[in-house]
């Protein structure tokens, strides 16, 4: 069944599936950078647009247009160290279930 981006699938407390899903997938990519060993120079501008994208998930609609600068900004500050790859590619499919933004 296909469903437009208006419709949202609601989890069993009435959340929306896609803010859990960008929930998650922040928290992950978090932990694994928090875990990373080396130095990044951009480090702290990854870890406070997470932040931000933390702060957006837990609301109940997040601003597509932020959700998505918030994204670039992570990815090219962290988008080169491959072991945070798979963590990062998470965030970015959780960024595109909420679609284009106007």
């Amino acid at each position: 069944m296909l469903r437009s981006v208006e419709q949202r699938c609601v989890t069993g407390n009435g959340e929306d599936a896609r803010v859990t899903e960008l929930r998650a997938a922040v928290s992950r990519l978090r932990r694994e950078l928090a875990a990373h060993p080396a130095e990044l120079p951009d480090r702290g501008v990854a870890e406070d647009e997470l932040a931000s994208l933390h702060a957006m998930a837990l609301g109940d609609a997040p601003e597509i247009m932020r959700l998505r600068r918030s994204l670039l900004l992570v990815a090219g500050s962290v988008g080169s160290v491959s072991a945070l790859a798979e963590a990062l590619t998470q965030v970015r499919k959780a960024v595109e279930l909420f679609g284009r933004g106007a």
